[in-house]
């Protein structure tokens, strides 16, 4: 009777050393508590954008607009993963020729300046890196599919006679010929964001397309380049 209850006690103390090893295995478990979940959001911003033949400046900038929805996936604590689908707008402006006569009594200014506005459909791939809780900085590539665009050219004419000015402007538009123009577009994008709340946030990209825009013009003077700033928010 001795023996058995001596094996009944060595074995409980055996199934309870073996369930607080295992307790403690479980609790010590990697990194896992500090993930966050996936969540989903929608974002929106203003694009400038210019063709890389250009240099920067006021006077090449084309404004434009971004916005779509995305998924933000943490692999880590500190690292996560965010693909996105958004309509954007690329493209340029050029000033062609600005010039001011004056004969001492009218002053007339005039200015004359082409416009390629071109839509977008583009999917970022975004790996983002949080150095701290609320701002992170991201990379990564950016597939785009040319939709539509218009080249526009407009004209003003500014007379100005005794302190009157009188302002003449006219414009055209065109449809731009897609088959000039490559389908597919691919670049490098680079950027930072902050969350203002754990549902809004504000975010700063700038892209480097790699694929020439005109099938008929070298890739070096003929890629897109652009600057975002935008709004998202996160369900």
């Amino acid at each position: 009777m001795k023996k058995l209850f001596l094996g009944l006690a060595l074995t409980a103390g055996t199934l309870a050393f073996a369930q607080e090893t295992e307790t403690k295995t479980v609790n010590a478990s990697p990194l896992k508590k500090d993930v966050q979940p996936v969540r989903f959001g929608i974002k929106a911003g203003g694009n400038s954008a210019y063709f890389s033949q250009q240099k920067f400046g006021i006077n090449t900038q084309q404004l434009g607009f971004h916005a779509g929805a995305f998924v933000n996936i943490p692999v880590s604590k500190q690292f996560s993963i965010q693909p996105e689908v958004l309509f954007n707008q690329m493209g340029a402006k050029d000033v062609m020729y600005s010039t001011e006569t004056d004969n001492g009594v009218t002053n007339v200014k005039t200015k004359v300046q082409s416009r390629v506005q071109m839509n977008y459909i583009s999917v970022p791939l975004m790996v983002q890196m949080r150095p701290v809780d609320k701002f992170y900085i991201e990379a990564g590539p950016e597939f785009s599919y040319f939709l539509n665009g218009k080249n526009k050219s407009e004209s003003s004419v500014a007379s100005t006679t005794g302190g009157v000015t009188t302002t003449t402007e006219s414009s055209n538009s065109q449809d731009i010929d897609k088959d000039m123009i490559n389908k597919f577009n691919f670049g490098l994008g680079l950027g930072l964001g902050y969350d203002i709340t754990s549902n809004i946030g504000i975010n700063a990209r700038y892209v480097n397309s790699l694929t020439k825009i005109d099938k008929s013009r070298p890739a070096a003077e003929n890629n897109n380049r652009i600057f975002q700033l935008g709004l998202n928010y996160k369900f």
